[in-house]
């Protein structure tokens, strides 16, 4: 019965879209079909040259060639490339630490494009809202950089996502590393400590037999 209904009703589940694309769109690292049901968590990915159109319930998403995405049900995840959101349902856009949503429910469009460290947002219709989400924070002089704000209707803004959302620097990542071998050696050193209380306390005196005279 599945074959007499058409993916529109597939992918009526709760967080599955629909894909539709003329060639040059892969699925999960696949190249897919024209039209295809994708559920949360699948990664797409569009060619140079290629578009591709997602349709889920309330939202609909155009994503621009050489755009590497991760659909989610209720929000996107943009690695690299560029998408166009038109959502009733404040389908939101992820970059790195920085999501971007609208503010109402009501029908609305933005761009969020992402291309060599600079995340962009254009605001078409209504309102919407850049946040900075959970991250590491750069300790830098452009730390006090506006992270979040209100992009309004007719208006763009930009971000540098380095940054904003910064990186583990490597001197602490190499100190946590010490500090684990550390613990770990230390483990070691009481274990064998104890072990050798053991055998000790185990081992028989070395005195006559209380059977012999």
């Amino acid at each position: 019965m599945i074959i007499l209904f058409p993916l529109s009703l597939m992918a009526a589940d709760t967080g599955s879209a629909i894909l539709r694309g003329t060639g040059g769109v892969w699925v999960n690292g696949v190249e897919a079909a024209d039209s295809i049901a994708v559920f949360p968590g699948d990664s797409l990915e569009t060619k140079p040259g290629f578009i591709a159109n997602l349709d889920a319930e309330g939202s609909s998403i155009l994503i621009q060639g050489e755009s590497i995405v991760k659909f989610q049900g209720s929000y996107l995840v943009l690695e690299h490339g560029s998408v166009s959101v038109g959502t009733s349902t404040s389908m939101s856009v992820h970059v790195n630490c920085l999501k971007v949503e609208p503010l109402s429910n009501n029908r609305t469009q933005y761009d969020v494009t992402d291309t060599s460290g600079t995340v962009q947002v254009a605001a078409h219709k209504n309102d919407v809202k850049i946040e900075r989400i959970g991250a590491l924070r750069k300790t830098s002089s452009q730390s006090s950089l506006s992270e979040s704000g209100i992009v309004h209707e007719g208006e763009q803004a930009t971000r540098d996502e380095s940054a904003v959302c910064g990186a583990a620097s490597p001197q602490k990542a190499g100190q946590a590393l010490n500090t684990k071998w550390l613990e770990i050696g230390g483990g070691v050193g009481g274990g064998v400590l104890l072990l050798c209380l053991l055998l000790c306390r185990s081992t028989p005196p070395s005195e006559a037999s209380p059977s012999e005279p």
